[in-house]
Formats: C-alpha cells, sequence, structure tokens
C-alpha cells in the first residue's frame, strides 16, 4: 500500500537546547503486547485507544511511543504516536489518533481494531517535548497536535502542582475539538471558523507583564508544520525566549 504522507511522524524540531530530560532506554527499547481494553470516540474523525501494557515504565507528560502491526502474511507497518495520558496510571496509557485517509496503521485501528485486539509497542520516546512538571508551561496545540499537551494537562491536575499552566488550543469547529468535555480555566479556545486564526491577541494575556509568571513560561507547540512556524513567531514577538520554545510537528 502506498505510504500517505500525512501518516508519517515528523521528529521534534529542536528550538530549544535538548539533553535536560534523559531520554527513556531499557525497557523503552522493547517490544510489548499491548491490549486494547477500551476506545472512544472525540470527534467524528478521532478516537482515543485505552492501551494495557503489562510492563510499562511509565512516561513524562509529552512523550510518544512507537505502535507496530504485523499483518499475517509478514508485512509491517509502524508509526510514533503522541502519549494521550498522564503518568499517573496502572500500566494503562491512551493515545488519541486522528482518522488519516490512507493511513496503514490509523486507518486499521479506527476501521478494524476492537476492545481485545493486541498491537505491539515500544517507549517511551524522546525526552526533548517532555514537561517534567518543573517550570511553567505556557502550551499551543493544533488538531491532534492537542495529545501530548493534554497528558501535561492531565499531570498538573492530578499532581495538584502549584506551577501555572495553560494551554491554547486551536480548532475549525466545536465538532473538531479534541477532548472538548475536559477543558477547564486553564484552557483558552481557538475556533478558527468563526475567530480567524491563533493571533498575538489571544497570547497576550500570558505574555504581558501581568500574565507572564515569574521566571517566565517554558512553550511547548504541536501541530502542522504551518501552526507550529505560525505560533512559535507570534510567541517570539510576544518576547518569548527562542531558547525556551519547544517545538513537535506532524507531516
Amino acid at each position: 500500500m502506498t505510504e500517505n504522507p500525512q501518516d508519517v511522524f515528523v521528529p521534534p524540531t529542536r528550538f530549544a537546547v535538548p539533553g535536560r530530560i534523559a531520554v527513556s532506554g531499557g525497557a523503552a527499547a522493547l517490544w510489548q503486547r499491548a491490549l486494547i481494553t477500551d476506545i472512544r470516540r472525540e470527534t467524528p474523525a478521532v478516537s482515543t485507544f485505552r492501551l494495557k501494557v503489562p510492563d510499562w515504565q511509565g512516561h513524562l507528560p509529552g512523550q510518544h511511543l512507537m505502535l507496530r502491526l504485523t499483518a499475517a502474511d509478514g508485512y509491517v507497518a509502524q508509526r510514533h504516536y503522541s502519549i494521550a495520558s498522564a503518568p499517573e496510571g496502572s500500566g494503562e496509557i491512551e493515545l488519541t489518533l486522528d482518522h488519516v485517509p490512507g493511513g496503514e496503521v490509523s486507518g486499521h485501528l479506527h476501521t478494524v481494531a476492537r476492545v481485545g485486539d493486541t498491537v505491539e509497542v515500544r517507549g517511551p520516546l524522546s525526552g526533548f517535548f517532555a514537561w517534567p512538571g518543573d517550570r511553567p508551561a505556557l502550551l499551543l496545540g493544533a488538531g491532534s497536535g492537542v495529545v501530548p499537551l493534554m497528558s501535561m494537562v492531565r499531570h498538573h491536575r492530578r499532581t495538584g502542582l502549584g506551577l501555572p499552566l495553560r494551554l491554547v488550543v486551536s480548532a475549525r469547529t466545536p465538532e473538531d475539538l479534541i477532548y472538548a468535555d475536559e477543558y477547564a480555566d486553564e484552557t483558552t479556545v481557538v475556533l478558527t471558523r468563526t475567530e480567524g486564526r491563533l493571533s498575538a491577541g489571544h497570547l497576550a494575556p500570558f505574555l504581558g507583564d501581568g500574565g507572564r509568571p515569574e521566571g517566565g513560561w517554558e512553550a511547548y507547540i504541536c501541530g502542522s508544520n504551518g501552526f507550529a512556524e505560525h505560533a512559535s513567531r507570534l510567541l517570539v514577538e510576544g518576547g518569548q525566549p527562542v531558547d525556551r520554545i519547544r517545538i513537535e510537528r506532524f507531516g
């Protein structure tokens, strides 16, 4: 089957200085069998898959994993997916996936996979985009780019961290908004069909003297190439240091 470019993971852009968070090793390098225990619809094109991974060693909010499917004839397809769930779990993690037209892995999971099926996973991977909860975080996401950011939000809520955290999430319409029922006071929603594109005005409350926390933000951006470039430019123009912007983009 022809590869769909939209179903390909693009490694994070290293705007910030990498290496401050160690990349997981050991068990993270091994493939493990994961059981699908729940599937729930988020939007007409997006679903969350809950996986039970018996030997899961935990993750940091913002990390991703690799998921592998193997066909009966031995054909293998694998993709990188961000982890949506907070680290506080009991060997179960969640992945939230777009149903990408022509996507081999996302197409199988959305149309074929059922509760009780198994897949293979390896991870967690990447320490660059992870947020360990040790500094104020300003999160900007569009579409399914909100997935790793929601892991950070959920971690912040469950642990009762006193550090400031703010999420700005962009979607075309209310029907396209992933996790719509979970957003609270820390979240600003931008609906582009009615409000237009993310703008400096949307970010001004967080970048001005009254909104920027002491010590400043660590900024995380996740979305398409276009959104990542646009959002990072707005942050820099608003005074956010370039070396404190971390970007993860998808193709």
